[in-house]
């Protein structure tokens, strides 16, 4: 089809919605019209409510004003996700937003911290020269404009996603998108070539495009029910294919981090927002009961419940193709994976740029398409496997499921990256790989990984100069930490109150 792309038809609201139809009115203007079609009747799942640190950038490109955004979306800070009970019950870790140490060419630091360890008995983790992790314990945080990359705090958020996706429909309609409120009850496609042509609505109306993107979550009404796309499971490799979501009462104290606490058969989440608590529990069903289930998430709120359990079920993989005919699957509709490491949003953020980079102006062809496949096909695998990790790496025998995901096979790609990684402490970045070495760095110690060796250069230090650079990086990150305002101290300020 090489047709000019003239109009672009948004199926679905939500936050894949919305973000779609804002980003690419923001960046196309007014070269394509875009429509969004959404129907009040049909609700969104709506409780990714965590994201990691490249959502300000694309708040950035939106011209979203920060403190806006915090206020709006009732936000709070995210520095990190604690870790606990995965490795071993009643342990925990950090995976941080930061970089512990400095940054040194060829070799990381914490060769340096574990020939320190290993020879000097140094007791100190690779935590303790970590500043997201120092204010993360304190529960501190403020932007701090700095010159030393050695301080960089990067940092996201928490927020409700249905006032998210509110938010970006005000950027969106104000930027020239088109909200059609209406149900779909049938699929136009062209006769030849399978393309959609169309999407009627109950009340008769058609609404015709050039492009869809389909925002229509799980059912995925386009890329699935109308295209047939077909669909890669992996719950061989991330078995849980259950959720229960209830919101609770802030906390007094607003923790400036996600926590993610492993049980039974799965983990809860605990995320905190200024006006509640987001808490879930993922899990097994062949290992659990969904009154079970309920139970654990029951006995495990920190606050009182605000309203009724809302069950969630799905299927850990991705669509065969994310792009298929004219076709764009974005956020549920494209895949699914569970939200331990905060990459629902993300998910949606890089699909859409994704696209923008490789948009058909003059026309479909297959190379854009094969292209954009490749590289999403590639995105969700790395995610994926990032994920195994948490599982797969860990020491708890108390129940079967745990054992179970210890012994299972994993993609050869991570067995290489572990194995790795446990012989001599080195880490490679593939291609666009959203997790640094940083951290899976965080996460195969804090999941009980340690290197055999360390590289050659940590041995160029004489053993005192070594000590003494230790001493000073660890004072350097925690200098800043009691100058820093408290979490909800900051938050005041930005609100107003």
């Amino acid at each position: 089809m090489n047709d000019t792309i003239k109009k672009v038809v948004v199926v679905g609201g939500g936050t894949a919605g919305w973000l779609s139809a804002a980003l690419l009115k923001k960046v196309l203007g007014q070269t394509v019209e875009l429509e969004l079609v959404e129907s009040e009747s049909i609700g969104t799942v709506g409780v990714g409510e965590a994201t990691i640190p490249p959502i300000r950038m694309l708040n950035n490109v939106l011209g979203l004003n920060e403190a806006d955004v915090i206020r709006e979306t009732k936000a709070t800070i995210k520095l990190a996700i604690k870790f606990e009970n995965w490795r071993v019950k009643g342990e925990g870790y950090f995976h941080t937003f930061g970089s512990p140490g400095r940054s040194y060419a060829f070799c990381h630091f914490h060769h340096f911290l574990n020939r320190a360890r290993q020879q000097l008995g140094e007791s100190s983790s690779i935590w303790d020269y970590d500043l997201n992790y120092l204010s993360a314990i304190e529960g501190r945080f403020a932007k701090m404009d700095v010159t030393d990359p050695i301080l960089d705090m990067p940092f996201a958020y928490h927020f409700d996603a249905s006032l998210y996706a509110k938010f970006l429909r005000k950027v969106a309609e104000q930027a020239g998108a088109v909200r059609t409120e209406g149900t779909i009850v049938d699929v136009t496609q062209h006769p030849g070539s399978g393309y959609i042509q169309g999407v009627r609505l109950a009340n008769g109306r058609e609404v015709t495009g050039d492009l869809f993107i389909d925002c229509s979550g799980f059912r995925g009404l386009l890329i699935q029910q109308q295209l047939n796309t077909g669909y890669i499971d992996w719950s061989h490799w991330l078995p849980c294919d259950r959720a229960i979501a209830i919101p609770s009462e802030r906390h007094e104290h607003t923790l400036p981090y996600t926590r993610s606490i492993a049980h039974t058969a799965g983990w809860q989440w605990r995320i905190p927002l200024q006006h509640r608590n987001g808490n879930g529990h993922v899990y097994c069903s062949n290992y659990m009961s969904d009154d079970e289930a309920l139970a654990v998430l029951k006995n495990n709120l920190d606050t009182a419940p605000l309203a009724d359990p809302n069950f969630i079920k799905f299927k850990t993989g991705r669509r065969r193709k994310q792009w298929n005919k004219n076709v764009i699957a974005i956020g549920l509709s494209s895949g699914f994976l569970e939200p331990l490491e905060s990459t629902s949003i993300h998910l949606i953020q890089s699909a859409i740029v994704r696209l923008l980079h490789l948009f058909p102006h003059q026309g479909i062809n297959d190379s854009i398409m094969s292209e954009y496949n490749a590289q999403s096909a590639l995105e969700f695998e790395q995610i994926r496997d990032f994920i195994i990790l948490h599982y797969h790496v860990n020491e708890r025998d108390d129940s079967q499921f745990w054992r179970d995901v210890r012994n299972m096979d994993v993609p050869e790609r991570l067995r290489h990256k572990i194995d790795l990684f446990r012989q001599n402490g080195r880490l490679f970045n593939e291609h666009n790989d959203l997790f640094l070495d940083a951290s899976w760095l965080q996460v195969m110690q804090g999941q009980g990984i340690t290197p055999q060796d360390y590289h050659p250069m940590a041995k160029s230090i004489p053993q005192d100069k070594l000590i003494d650079m230790l001493k000073t990086i660890r004072k350097i990150k925690q200098d800043p930490v009691a100058q820093l305002p408290t979490h909800d101290e900051f938050l005041a300020k930005v609100c107003g109150n």
